[in-house]
C-alpha cells in the first residue's frame, strides 16, 4: 500500500514538473497562434500546422523530445521538405507487457 501511494505521488510530482517546464513554450506558441499567425499568409505545408504539432509534441513527449520533434518539423516545413498529414507520434509505453 505504501509503495502504491509513493508511486502515485511520484507520478503526480513528475507530471506537475513537466507542465511547469513546458508552460513558457506553450504560452509562446499560443501567443503566436492568436496574435501573429492570423496576420500572416497561410504557408504551412502540413496538417496539423507546425505550431499545433509543436504544442502537441510538448504536451505528449515533454520539453526535450517534444521540443526536438517540433524543431525538426519546423525545419522540414519548406518547399523542399515534406507535406500532408503528419501527426505527432504516440508516446511509447516504457514497461513490458
Amino acid at each position: 500500500m505504501k509503495l502504491l501511494v509513493s508511486s502515485f505521488l511520484f507520478k503526480i510530482i513528475f507530471l506537475t514538473l513537466k507542465r511547469i517546464l513546458i508552460a513558457p513554450f506553450v504560452l509562446l506558441i499560443r501567443f503566436y497562434q492568436a496574435g501573429i499567425s492570423p496576420f500572416l499568409p497561410s504557408a504551412c505545408r502540413y496538417e496539423p500546422t507546425c505550431s499545433q504539432y509543436t504544442l502537441e509534441a510538448l504536451q505528449i513527449h515533454g520539453l526535450f523530445k517534444g521540443g526536438y520533434l517540433g524543431a525538426k518539423r519546423i525545419l522540414s516545413c519548406n518547399p523542399w521538405g515534406g507535406k500532408g498529414y503528419d501527426p505527432v507520434p504516440e508516446k511509447k509505453c516504457s514497461h513490458k507487457h
